[in-house]
């Protein structure tokens, strides 16, 4: 017993030592992107004020030089950091037994910092997820943790980077729940929890204790006005998938250019530079433009050209291959959709006297959860911002509508969307993660029964009596796959064995469309193959060779492996026993 409470207490020292060290990364991470920002723009206004003072020519140099210069080190060193970081974690997760390696901290943070610091239109909480979560997992390979706590240490170290740059421990610890495990055991919640408070005290003792974001209190004038919010939910939840589908789109273009990738970035950085002459607000992370919309009195049409302009910006960054996150263009979004209703109804129906400013709060917390499918850590999100707990209910209005409307229309995250386009399909579950990270060659059966096509059918009835199996993979005489021939096939020939004992072959009574997996793939794969065809056994082709059989893989054999597996995780992830 004694020793079980000791390893407890060591397990929680560790998750306290990845939240310092995670908090330092971020307060670091930030501080770069300042000096950078100042060094290439200035020391004099804004942000937004700087950029729109600059001469044209930088506008365009300095986006277009830092997308080259991130462009080259992505491709070449850290091809992880390209993107919003959040995928890659999830990634890591789910194929790679939560290993990150070691250099994704500090080129991430070096990459990343650079292009926010000239303007990319990207948020820094998606690296910061990503360097945190890095932290995390070297700690756990340094001190050779088991894969199901070296699992834990990721995400703690990414709850821990959320909360140091949000100063908001609660959003940190449910990000991590929410998005990056997807499914936990509830013993390890409290190493989460003790990472992302050191964190965010860590974050606070340097940076402060004030909220990220300045809003005017939140009042519901009355209950008739959730109607409103309900509106608010569903085209945050339209703008979510708009947003989702731009990215993915611009992606698409820029792959298919027949340029090398390190230069995309740079023409990305061109690109953004040209928008910006008509919409400096559009660059940067944008927390400016937020405030700005929880603060002032903006007109309907700076609004709505924020929010068109951010959505192409950010496009532009992600699509042509910088690093960045897409949880700040997001909140940009919400805002700015949140100010433009609020405007609107205000012009239709003048008599509400609506404040435009807390749809502004509620539509943040729509197109945030809609992007990233977490209604609970988006309104946790904007109550850490704020400190506003009134706008709690309008907010899960806003949030729950959104998602509804995301998973009705489209059915994925922008994260999820971003590891549809590695071939990876995450389905949210502990299940599905677990047979993901199998492989079909570990548990195929090289051993089997076969036929040549050209077996008489008395043939065949003898291998059927003399076999345990009721299925033959059945070959050409080059050994070739042509097909499969199962008990069911001939079953229905017993009563005319003797009229059709001449006539007949194998290759006469096979199944021509043969349902086929490469040794390559996963388990899930397999499992999604398994109920979709009705089928007990898939034979397993060699890779890139439909046609070359390697083995079988049974179904029961699949559920044993799953079974196996799933109490082996249950057995590490219990940290002391």
């Amino acid at each position: 017993m004694y020793q079980r409470r000791l390893i407890h207490i060591y397990l929680l020292l560790f998750s306290l030592a990845i939240g310092l060290v995670s908090a330092v990364g971020a307060i670091c991470f930030r501080g770069l992107i300042e000096l950078i920002q100042f060094s290439l723009w200035g020391f004099e206004g804004s942000f937004i004020e700087r950029v729109i003072a600059a001469p044209w020519w930088i506008k365009l140099v300095v986006p277009a030089s830092a997308g080259l210069l991130a462009g080259f080190v992505i491709v070449y060193f850290v091809p992880e950091a390209r993107g919003p970081g959040v995928p890659e974690v999830i990634l890591s997760v789910v194929n790679r037994q939560s290993t990150i390696r070691h250099r994704v901290t500090f080129l991430k943070a070096l990459v990343t910092s650079l292009l926010i610091g000239a303007g990319a239109s990207v948020g820094r909480e998606g690296p910061i997820v990503q360097i945190g979560a890095s932290v995390g997992s070297s700690m756990a390979q340094l001190f050779r943790l088991d894969p199901g706590l070296r699992r834990v240490c990721l995400a703690s170290g990414a709850a821990a980077g959320i909360s140091a740059t949000f100063n908001a421990p609660i959003t940190g610890t449910l990000f991590a729940i929410e998005i990056i495990l997807l499914d936990i055991e509830l013993s390890h919640i409290s190493h989460i929890v003790v990472a992302s408070v050191t964190a965010s005290v860590v974050s606070r003792i340097f940076i402060g204790e004030l909220p990220t974001l300045e809003s005017t209190p939140f009042a519901l004038g009355h209950y008739g006005e959730l109607g409103i919010y309900l509106i608010l939910g569903l085209l945050g939840g339209l703008v979510a998938i708009l947003f989702i589908r731009l990215i993915d789109i611009t992606e698409r273009l820029f792959l298919r250019l027949k340029t090398p990738e390190w230069l995309k970035p740079g023409l990305g950085g061109l690109l953004l530079g040209a928008l910006a002459f008509q919409a400096p607000g559009a660059l940067g992370v944008g927390y400016e433009s937020v405030n700005t919309a929880l603060t002032g009195s903006p007109a309907l049409q700076w609004a709505i050209l924020i929010l068109f302009a951010k959505m192409a910006a950010t496009a532009l960054c992600i699509g042509s291959g910088m690093s960045g996150g897409i949880f700040a263009p997001s909140l940009v979004l919400g805002s700015a959709l949140g100010v433009s209703l609020g405007l609107t109804a205000n012009l239709i129906l003048p008599g509400l006297n609506l404040h435009p400013a807390h749809f502004a709060l509620a539509g943040m917390g729509a197109v945030v959860a809609g992007a990233t499918l977490a209604p609970i850590t988006a309104v946790i999100t904007i109550f850490e911002l704020t400190y506003n707990e009134a706008v709690i209910l309008p907010l899960m209005v806003t949030c729950i509508t959104s998602v509804v409307v995301v998973r009705l229309l489209f059915g994925y995250s922008a994260y999820e969307m971003k590891l549809l386009r590695k071939g990876v399909n995450i389905v949210r579950g502990h299940d599905v993660g677990i047979l993901r990270s199998l492989r079909v060659r570990d548990f195929m059966d090289r051993e089997y029964e076969h036929l040549k096509a050209a077996t008489p059918l008395m043939g065949v009835l003898d291998r059927i009596l003399s076999s345990p199996y009721p299925h033959f993979i059945v070959f050409d005489d080059r050994q070739k796959l042509v097909g499969v021939l199962s008990l069911r096939d001939v079953r229905g020939l017993f009563a005319q064995v003797e009229q059709l004992k001449h006539l007949l072959v194998a290759e006469d009574l096979m199944k021509r469309e043969v349902v086929t997996i490469s040794s390559m793939d996963n388990l899930e794969t397999a499992l999604y193959l398994f109920e979709n065809h009705r089928i007990s056994f898939l034979p397993v082709t060699a890779a890139g060779n439909p046609r070359k059989v390697l083995g079988i893989l049974k179904k029961d054999d699949l559920l044993g492996a799953y079974r196996e597996r799933v109490l082996k995780d249950r057995v590490l992830s219990v940290p002391f026993r």
